[in-house]
């Protein structure tokens, strides 16, 4: 391979083959070859933050978070959108290499081996926010303590009164979604209620996905009595379908989200909630960006920051 190849591959320049790249890469490798960061004098020192999803309230604090943590090193921010799932195209993935930023943060979003490989021998740190799957070892990761957010959800219904309880969660393959229905599922356990399998659902985490399950829970002649609704979104959706019903909330139905995001205490009634910590989840991980770009390691490589629950006016003991 040539000189000029090596030096583009060096210098994070996307126009090399794929195949190419990873043959440099190994190389590299081998002979343990350490790069010299490039010298960020002219130009403040980037962090690209990388969504899943970019338009909602919940990306948004996740901006404010990392914007805050960013500001006090005089980092800048650059966000990029998936919208295709949750891994990069290779495009993009060119594309953020000859960026060169200082440090990715991914939020709900994964990257291969071969992608983390080449962060890597570039001495670019990359910390993951709310990792869809189980991360592999080594990969730092920030998040919130999801199964007990479910439990104590769940809990507060059940010492209210409730039995007929369902759940209305996110993706099955995004890991915070399952944990939550595994708190949910735990807490009926606990108390020797049995888990209704139709009254687990799976969708999205948006208010359509918590209005079409709201339908078709609340339709049903054996209804719940509550609903525990793994996003605010979905929680507005559940609220919206048991309005169209007739049904009031929390009278006939009593309704608890998952984020706490600020629309919740003005909505009607106001919604019971778990407050997930997403400005500091996010600060948390950038600055273990800029822990691991002074070459240093942070103390724990695994963070779930602690969540609480937030009783306001959606949740009520069930009519006799």
């Amino acid at each position: 391979m040539s000189v000029p190849t090596v030096s583009k591959v060096l210098n994070g320049r996307p126009d090399v083959a794929p195949d190419t790249r990873a043959r440099v890469e190994n190389v590299i490798e081998q002979h343990r070859y350490q790069r010299r960061r490039a010298r960020r004098s002219s130009r403040p020192a980037l962090v690209e933050v990388v969504f899943h999803e970019l338009h909602s309230a919940w990306a948004t604090e996740i901006i404010r978070g990392v914007e805050q943590a960013a500001a006090a090193e005089r980092a800048a921010v650059v966000l990029s959108e998936l919208r295709d799932g949750h891994r990069p195209r290779r495009e993009w993935f060119e594309d953020l290499l000859a960026r060169r930023p200082l440090g990715v943060i991914l939020v709900l979003a994964e990257l291969d081996a071969g992608e983390r490989h080449q962060l890597t021998t570039r001495s670019t740190p990359f910390v993951v926010v709310d990792t869809a799957g189980e991360p592999p070892p080594g990969v730092p990761t920030v998040g919130s303590a999801n199964w007990a957010g479910g439990l104590a959800a769940t809990r507060h219904l059940l010492a209210l009164g409730h039995r007929r309880i369902a759940v209305v969660s996110g993706p099955t393959d995004v890991l915070c979604s399952r944990a939550r229905v595994d708190g949910f599922r735990s807490a009926l356990e606990d108390a020797g209620v049995p888990v209704e399998p139709d009254f687990v659902r799976y969708g999205d985490f948006y208010v359509n996905g918590g209005y079409s399950h709201g339908l078709s829970l609340l339709d049903r002649p054996d209804r719940p009595t509550a609903i525990f609704a793994g996003s605010d979104f979905q929680a507005l959706g559940v609220m919206r379908a048991a309005r169209e019903l007739g049904l009031a909330v929390p009278d006939d139905l009593s309704v608890v989200g998952y984020d706490d995001l600020s629309v919740t205490e003005w909505i009607g009634p106001p919604l019971t909630t778990v407050r997930q910590p997403l400005r500091e989840m996010a600060a948390t991980a950038a600055q273990m960006v800029f822990t691991l770009a002074r070459g240093e390691r942070p103390v724990n490589e695994r963070i779930d920051l602690a969540t609480e629950l937030i009783v306001r006016e959606s949740t009520g003991p069930p009519r006799r």
